[in-house]
C-alpha cells in the first residue's frame, strides 16, 4: 500500500481544530495579524472572496428594492443614551474618541489635546445615527418604506479575538428600514432573513437553520431577532446572520414620525439587518480540509487555476501560449452569473511548490500542462473536492466543454457533503441527564468535538439559559421556524410548544 503524503495544513483538525484553523487562514494567504490589537489587515484573496461576497448580496438587496448609502462612522455618546437597552448591550464595547487633536510634548513624544465637548463613539452599529437621519427623511407615508443598506466597517472592542470570526475591526452590511406598520416591517425582517438563507445555501454551500433568538440573545434593543445559524466541522454553531424587528423602540428615541393618510401624526416601525465578514471564517470552517481552504465555485476568486510545465519543454514559451489560449477560451464561458476566472501561473517556482499554493488556497480546479499534454491536446487535470493526488488526464475541448457543468456538481457536492455533517451531529434529547452527558459536562472547548446540535423542548427562562451557559458553555441557538412536535421540557417539567437548538457557539 502506498504511502500517504503528508498533510499540508498541521495540526490537522482532530488534532487541534483551533490552531488548524488559523493556520488554514496563513496558507491560504487569505489574512494576517495586524500591528493593532484584535485586528487584522484582509490580504487580497481573502478580499477578493469577500469582493464576490459583495457582489452576491448587493444585488440581491438591491432586486428587494434597497439602496446604498453611508453614514458616518462617529456617533455622538448622547445618541447612544436615546436608547437604554441599545447603550447597555453595547457599553463594554464601545472605543470612544475624546479628544480631536494631538501635540508634540517635550521629549517628542505626541499627546492628546483638544478634548471634545461631547465623546464620540465609533461605530458599533448604527441604528442610532441612521435613525437621527431617517428622522428628517420621513414625514408622510408617502416617505414609506424606506429601504438603505450601507456597506461599513465596525468597531467592538472585543477581549478574544480569531480572525474573521471575532475582531475588534470588521467589515460587514448593515440594512435599516422604516414601515408604516408592524406588520410591513416584520415582513421586511423576514424577507431579508430569507435573502440571507438563500446566499448561505446557494453560494456559500452552507446549510443554515432559520429561526427565532431567545429574549436573553435578543439584538439590544430589538423585539424580536430572527437568525441563521450555521453548524461548523467540529459541531459548534456560527451565527451566520441575523434580522431585527425593532418596533417603534428606535423610532421613539430618534423621534421618526410621518403623518398617515389619516393624518394623525405617528411613530413609524424600523428595522435592521447585517452580515459580517465572519462569513468567510463560516465558510472556512464548513468546507475545508486537512491540505487547507476549499472554496464554492461560486463564491470562489479563480475558478481554474493553469500551471505551465516548462522545465523539460524544448520550447517554453509554446506551452504557455497555448495553456494562454486555453485560459482565453474558458474565460469565454459563463458560470453562474459571471464568466469563468482562470489564473496561468508563470512564477518561477517549482512545479510542486506552485501547486500546493493552489490547493491551500482551495481554487476549485487546478490544471498541469506540459509538452506531452500539449501534444496529445489534452490537460491534466486535479479537482479540490477529491484528494490532491487524485489527477486525471482529460482531452482539452472535453475539458472546456464540460468545467462549467464540473464547477456545479462540485458546489452542489460541497453543500451536500455539509448537509450530511449536520445531520450526523443533530440530535434530539429528552432528558436533563442526556443534554449534560452531551455537551461534556463542562464549559471545555474541547468538549465541543463531541457533540454537535441538540434538539431540546424548551419552557425555561433566561435565568436558566444563563446557568446552562456558565455549566456547559453552551447557548439557545434559535427556536427553529419550522415547527416541531410539541412535548415536555426536560429541565423545567413544563409543557413545550416545540424543540429548540442548543449549541457550543462561536
Amino acid at each position: 500500500m502506498a504511502k500517504k503524503e503528508a498533510n499540508a495544513i498541521s495540526p490537522t483538525r482532530a488534532e487541534n481544530y483551533p490552531e488548524w484553523y488559523q493556520q488554514v487562514i496563513r496558507a491560504a494567504d487569505l489574512a494576517e495579524q495586524s500591528p493593532v490589537r484584535g485586528c487584522m489587515v484582509i490580504k487580497p484573496w481573502g478580499y477578493a472572496l469577500w469582493e464576490n461576497m459583495q457582489r452576491v448580496l448587493d444585488a440581491k438587496f438591491k432586486a428587494t428594492g434597497h439602496k446604498n448609502a453611508y453614514f458616518p462612522i462617529f456617533i455622538p455618546k448622547s445618541f447612544l443614551e436615546k436608547e437604554a437597552k441599545h447603550v447597555e448591550g453595547f457599553a463594554k464595547e464601545c472605543a470612544v474618541v475624546t479628544h480631536h487633536r494631538l501635540e508634540l510634548g517635550p521629549d517628542g513624544t505626541l499627546i492628546p489635546a483638544g478634548e471634545l465637548e461631547e465623546p464620540l463613539i465609533v461605530r458599533p452599529t448604527s441604528e442610532t445615527i441612521i435613525g437621527a437621519m431617517f428622522a428628517k427623511w420621513v414625514q408622510s407615508y408617502r416617505d414609506l418604506p424606506l429601504l438603505i443598506n450601507q456597506w461599513a466597517n465596525v468597531v467592538r472592542w472585543e477581549l478574544r479575538t480569531r480572525m474573521f470570526l471575532r475582531t475588534t475591526e470588521f467589515l460587514w452590511q448593515e440594512g435599516h428600514t422604516v414601515h408604516a406598520t408592524a406588520e410591513e416591517a416584520i415582513a421586511e425582517a423576514r424577507l431579508m432573513l430569507d435573502v440571507y438563507e438563500e446566499f448561505a445555501e446557494k453560494y456559500m454551500a452552507m446549510p443554515v437553520i432559520k429561526g427565532e433568538k431567545s429574549e436573553a440573545e435578543r439584538f439590544p434593543g430589538a423585539v424580536s431577532t430572527w437568525t441563521i445559524e450555521a453548524m461548523m466541522q467540529d459541531g459548534k454553531a456560527l451565527q451566520a446572520g441575523t434580522s431585527h424587528f425593532l418596533g417603534q423602540n428606535f423610532a421613539k428615541s430618534s423621534e421618526i414620525k410621518f403623518l398617515p393618510e389619516s393624518g394623525e401624526l405617528q411613530y413609524a416601525w424600523t428595522t435592521s439587518w447585517g452580515v459580517s465578514t465572519r462569513l468567510i471564517g463560516g465558510l472556512l470552517m464548513t468546507h475545508s480540509d486537512d491540505d487547507g481552504l476549499v472554496l464554492p465555485p461560486r463564491l470562489a476568486p479563480v475558478h481554474v487555476v493553469i500551471l505551465p510545465i516548462t522545465a523539460k519543454a524544448e520550447d517554453p514559451a509554446a506551452v504557455v501560449a497555448y495553456c494562454k489560449k486555453l485560459r482565453d477560451d474558458l474565460q469565454a464561458l459563463r458560470y453562474h452569473e459571471r464568466n469563468v476566472e482562470v489564473e496561468v501561473d508563470e512564477r518561477d517556482l517549482r512545479g510542486g511548490e506552485k501547486n500546493w499554493s493552489w490547493v491551500k488556497k482551495g481554487v476549485p480546479i487546478r490544471l498541469e500542462v506540459g509538452p506531452r499534454d500539449m501534444a496529445q491536446n489534452a490537460v491534466f487535470m486535479a479537482r479540490r473536492d477529491l484528494p490532491p493526488g487524485e489527477k486525471q488526464t482529460v482531452p482539452r475541448d472535453t475539458f472546456v466543454n464540460g468545467v462549467v457543468a464540473m464547477l456545479e456538481e462540485m458546489q452542489a457536492k460541497l453543500l451536500e457533503r455539509a448537509k450530511a455533517l449536520r445531520a450526523s451531529r443533530t440530535k434530539e434529547i429528552e432528558g436533563k441527564a442526556d443534554f449534560y452527558a452531551y455537551f461534556g459536562n463542562s464549559a471545555d472547548e474541547a468538549a465541543a468535538s463531541q457533540s454537535g446540535f441538540a434538539l431540546v423542548h424548551w419552557a425555561g427562562d433566561s435565568a436558566l439559559e444563563g446557568k446552562l451557559k456558565t455549566e456547559l458553555g453552551v447557548t439557545l441557538r434559535c427556536v427553529p421556524l419550522a415547527a416541531s412536535e410539541p412535548g415536555t421540557c426536560p429541565f423545567t417539567g413544563q409543557p413545550s410548544k416545540q424543540r429548540v437548538i442548543f449549541a457550543k457557539a462561536y
